[in-house]
């Protein structure tokens, strides 16, 4: 007697139509339609766990500017003046500071024009 695959290919079936729990029609319903979905929608999750990190840098530098042009400079003076004064802090927690604590951030400011007058003379 020939073995056949019944048991776990239900299983199989099992979870995929799990993972697809929540699609629309025939996507939840159809096997082959309910794997190309979940293909797809394994790519477009991987394209975008990149994507996230780029939109975040993105509004980090936005929050930024619009912060550093209300205090006299650019984005891009204010980043190199970063770099000649030493600070180390990455666009997150500038942004953050820029929001919730503005006398830091104007402190950060000061120090970076500092630095970009000693350059300058």
């Amino acid at each position: 007697m020939r073995t056949r695959k019944g048991a776990a290919r239900n299983q199989a079936k099992k979870r995929l139509f799990k993972k697809v729990k929540g699609f629309v029609g025939g996507r939840r319903k159809l096997l082959r339609t309910a794997k190309e979905t979940l293909v797809r929608a394994g790519a477009y999750a991987y394209r975008d766990r990149r994507n996230r990190k780029r939109d975040f840098r993105r509004l980090w530098i936005v929050r930024i500017n619009a912060a550093v042009k209300m205090r006299g400079l650019r984005y891009s003076e204010f980043i190199a003046g970063l770099h000649r004064a030493n600070i180390g802090l990455d666009r997150k927690s500038l942004s953050e500071m820029a929001i919730h604590d503005a006398p830091a951030f104007d402190k950060v400011v000061e120090m970076v024009k500092g630095a970009l007058l000693q350059n300058a003379a």
